[in-house]
């Protein structure tokens, strides 16, 4: 079954050009992971403190709150402003 985490952040206070590059990082520590979800980064356009996340699953359990690897970046990023965390699940799968 494939199910999809969209974490978004509206930051807060803090420098564009440092957050993009924590999330190009964040980008690199899934890639090294054993189990890793498909992962992009989305920027909203005339909105420049609004980012989502989206982790792109297939599995047969869909984890109701998020993967592990979801709830760490919801946590790591909430220091740079406000994070909404959302589970979908694929209706045609």
């Amino acid at each position: 079954m494939r199910w999809l985490e969209i974490i978004e952040l509206r930051s807060v206070g803090c420098n564009r050009e440092l957050l993009e590059s924590q999330l190009q990082n964040l980008i690199k520590e899934v890639e090294m992971e054993s189990i890793k979800p498909a992962i992009e980064i989305y920027s909203r356009i005339r909105l420049d403190t609004d980012f989502g996340i989206h982790l792109f699953h297939s599995s047969k359990i869909i984890d109701n709150y998020g993967s592990s690897l979801g709830l760490r970046l919801a946590s790591n990023l909430k220091e740079f402003g406000l994070v909404n965390h959302k589970v979908w699940v694929d209706l045609n799968d």
